[in-house]
């Protein structure tokens, strides 16, 4: 089955006020809930209007159909998680090692369950999307900014930063998606927030 690219779901227009932003962010905010109520297969850009109590027409003038709606909070979170490691590589830099690869593991894993219900709906209906140019340009900017706070910790050196930071952007994304995927307990995302960080720096020491 093809399935649709982002360039096909961009919205209709942007929000360029305070009402427009908050009007998007009600509909978001009524997607999510509808998709953890009802699932995928029963939401409709006219029931996201009434959870989010705007009307049909408004929601037309942003996501003309289910799609780019969906596509649309896909891509909101990708934005979060992308703006959540830029912060932590700022913290991060000129820190040892283990701090390092403590905080990058801790703030991917933050960003990423910081509502796991919703991860999980994101999760499910990102595979309706054909995601390989937007995961393709996440994937270089996290490998850029990782090699850039690798560059100035002070124990260690790479003989290629960006090899290292292209597998530790690969574990970090990875593993989390496996657990979220798989609808893991409560047990074993605290084992994951135990274990990863420690992966992390084995490998980080290992490549160092």
């Amino acid at each position: 089955m093809n399935r649709p690219v982002p360039a096909l779901l961009k919205p209709r227009k942007t929000a360029q006020q305070a009402r427009s932003a908050a009007t998007i962010e009600a509909i978001h905010i009524a997607t999510v809930q509808v998709l953890l109520a009802d699932g995928v297969g029963r939401l409709t850009t006219t029931r996201v209007a009434e959870r989010a109590g705007v009307s049909v027409g408004t929601m037309y003038q942003y996501y003309p159909h289910k799609q780019a709606l969906l596509f649309a909070i896909v891509d909101r979170q990708l934005d979060i998680i992308v703006e959540a490691m830029l912060a932590a590589t700022k913290r991060l830099e000129g820190q040892d090692l283990a701090a390092v690869a403590e905080g990058l593991a801790t703030a991917w894993l933050d960003a990423k369950t910081a509502d796991s219900l919703v991860s999980r709906a994101i999760y499910g209906i990102a595979a309706e999307f054909d995601l390989t140019e937007v995961m393709g340009r996440t994937m270089i900017l996290m490998t850029q900014v990782i090699s850039g706070l690798l560059a100035t910790v002070p124990d260690a050196g790479f003989a290629d930063r960006d090899s290292v930071s292209f597998m530790l952007t690969a574990m970090l994304g990875g593993s989390v998606r496996v657990v979220m995927e798989a609808e893991a307990s409560d047990d074993d995302l605290a084992r994951l927030r135990r274990e990863l960080p420690r992966a992390c720096l084995a490998y980080l020491r290992a490549a160092g």
